[in-house]
C-alpha cells in the first residue's frame, strides 16, 4: 500500500488561501487518482497538521508546500512526524529550488501580459526567513528564473525577516535604469505577504503559484523522492 501523501501548507487568514490549496490537491489527485492525498496546516487553518496525522494510519510522507529550507521544514515538520508515533513517516524536501517552480513562475508572469524587452526586470517576491538556507534557495530560484527569461535581471526580495524588501528592490532596479519592473509571486497561495508584495509592484504583479500544473507535478516528484530515498537517522528512530 502506498504511503499517504500529506501536503503541508502554512495556513493563512486570507479566505482565498484554503481554496487555492484545495485546488492544487485536486490537480494532484487528477494526476494520481489512487493515491491518498490529505492536507494539514502548520497554523491558522484547519485541518492542522497534527489533526491530519492523528487520523492517518500506516505510512505517510509529509510534503511541505513551502518553497525553501526554513524553520518549518527543518524543525516543525520533523517534530510533527516524531509526535505521530503510530505512523511510519517521512518528510520530503521543500518544493524549491526546482525547474518546475521556475516554469510556473514564468507562466504566471506571462499571464499578466508581461513580456521581456528593453528596460525589463523582475522582483521575485518571497515570504522571507532568518534562516540563511532559505535565502540561498530563493536566490537560486531567482537565478534560474533569470536564465529562463534569457538574462532578464531577477532580484529576490522579501515580505519579512530578510532584506531587501520588495519596495527596496523595486527602487534599486529603477535606479539602475529598469523602467518596466514586474513582481513574480513566490508564494504557493494568496495571503498577506503575497498581497503586500503585489501592492508594491510598479507594473504587472503575477498571481501566486496556486494550482499551476507544474506545481502539482513537483509535489508528486517530492513525494516519490521521499518514498525511494534512504531514511534519515530521525526517520529510522521514529519509524
Amino acid at each position: 500500500m502506498q504511503p499517504t501523501l500529506v501536503a503541508v501548507a502554512h495556513g493563512s487568514r486570507d479566505p482565498r488561501a484554503l481554496p487555492a490549496v484545495l485546488a492544487l490537491l485536486d490537480r494532484i489527485h487528477e494526476l494520481r487518482p489512487r493515491l491518498d492525498v490529505r492536507l494539514g496546516h502548520v497554523e491558522l487553518n484547519r485541518p492542522l497538521l497534527g489533526e491530519t496525522l492523528g487520523s492517518t494510519t500506516g505510512a505517510a510522507v509529509l510534503v511541505p508546500l513551502l518553497l525553501g529550507r526554513g524553520h518549518h521544514v527543518k524543525r516543525d515538520l520533523p517534530a510533527a512526524a516524531a509526535r505521530a508515533a503510530h505512523l511510519d513517516t517521512r518528510v520530503a524536501a521543500p518544493l524549491g529550488p526546482h525547474p518546475l517552480l521556475v516554469e510556473a513562475l514564468y507562466e504566471r508572469l506571462l499571464e499578466t501580459g508581461w513580456a521581456p524587452g528593453a528596460g525589463t526586470a523582475v522582483v521575485l517576491a518571497a515570504a522571507g526567513s532568518r534562516d540563511p538556507d532559505s535565502a540561498a534557495d530563493t536566490r537560486r530560484t531567482a537565478a534560474l528564473l533569470s536564465d529562463r527569461l534569457d538574462g532578464v535581471p531577477v532580484v529576490p526580495a522579501y515580505a519579512s525577516a530578510a532584506a531587501p524588501t520588495v519596495p527596496d528592490a523595486v527602487h534599486a532596479l529603477a535606479a539602475r535604469g529598469h523602467h518596466r519592473i514586474a513582481v513574480a509571486s513566490y508564494f504557493t497561495a494568496p495571503g498577506r505577504f503575497a498581497t503586500q508584495s503585489a501592492a508594491a509592484a510598479p507594473g504587472p504583479a503575477a498571481a501566486p503559484l496556486g494550482d499551476h500544473p507544474a506545481l502539482a507535478r513537483l509535489v508528486l516528484q517530492r513525494y516519490d523522492e521521499a518514498v525511494t530515498r534512504q531514511r534519515t537517522p530521525l526517520e529510522l528512530a521514529t519509524a
